[in-house]
């Protein structure tokens, strides 16, 4: 395993920043929306360590990644452009693990319902779009997020998360300090906040019902609603339901969420890609 994370870039409008690190077959981890590359498992490397290359990049507008050209936007079908370009550059022709929180999830879904044929096996970690209706009942949420950040910088978005989203008082000083780590990640936060008002209400498929046709090993992350109710757990045990060959697991009630556990998370990870068909040729 490289002791140095290989970096790339993948595309050119926008540029794609990424790393990949490991040998052996790859796990692509997409992030969630004003995350970056590194709060997808935390920093672990216990996915490299049971023989995969873990590929991470930085979405469009996040982190060190290229806004939106002129005329683009933040919507999945988007991202997943980016996915595929990702994709092109580290994983080859051959079928690989992809996996995503949150956003990233979705990217995910979307990249698989193009093509299944690639993808051989799923891991979806809190998603959030309900797969009816609006693509998310909290438009105004994120939107008052993005104002937060325009006007106030990090220090408004930090204020705004504290003021305005249900925070357990024992986790609130590390879910804040967490938070404010996290912002001062992106280089165009213009960006980020343009993405806070345009991924919530973005699409990544019409129904539930799509998720259906893809028959590969699916890993569902579902944390309890107490814990993280940005995400909610229903959700997740509805896609675990309707994904022929998922899943379900998460953390024990009164935990800290699974996602926010990076080297627990990767064990669950690991354990699922081990089991994957052809894992022990």
């Amino acid at each position: 395993m490289p002791a140095v994370p290989a970096p790339f870039l993948a595309g050119a409008a926008p540029e794609i920043h990424g790393e990949a690190a490991g040998e052996g077959p790859a796990i692509v981890l997409c992030h969630g929306l004003t995350a970056s590359r590194r709060y997808v498992v935390h920093g672990s490397r216990v996915l490299e360590r049971a023989g995969r290359t873990v590929v991470t990049y930085d979405a469009r507008g996040h982190g060190e990644s290229d806004p939106a050209p002129p005329g683009g936007g933040y919507g999945y079908s988007e991202l997943a452009d980016d996915l595929e370009r990702v994709v092109a550059e580290t994983a080859g022709e051959a079928g690989f693990v992809l996996g995503g929180h949150s956003m990233g999830a979705h990217t995910a879904l979307t990249y698989a319902l193009r093509h299944p044929e690639r993808v051989s096996g799923l891991v979806l970690v809190g998603p959030v779009y309900p797969g009816e209706g609006e693509a998310e009942s909290s438009s105004d949420f994120w939107d008052g997020l993005a104002d937060a950040l325009e006007e106030g910088g990090v220090d408004g978005f930090v204020d705004y998360i504290d003021r305005n989203q249900e925070i357990e008082e024992a986790r609130r000083e590390a879910v804040l300090r967490f938070t404010r780590e996290r912002m001062l990640l992106h280089r165009h936060p213009e960006a980020v906040a343009a993405a806070l008002r345009e991924v919530p209400r973005s699409r990544p498929f019409g129904s539930l019902a799509e998720l259906e046709a893809l028959e590969m090993p699916a890993l569902v992350i579902a944390s309890h609603d107490d814990a993280d109710p940005g995400h909610p757990r229903e959700i997740a045990e509805a896609y675990a339901r309707r994904l022929p060959a998922a899943r379900l697991t998460g953390e024990e009630r009164g935990s800290s969420p699974l996602a926010w556990q990076g080297g627990r998370l990767s064990r669950e990870i690991a354990a699922f890609c081990a089991e994957l068909p052809g894992a022990q040729e």
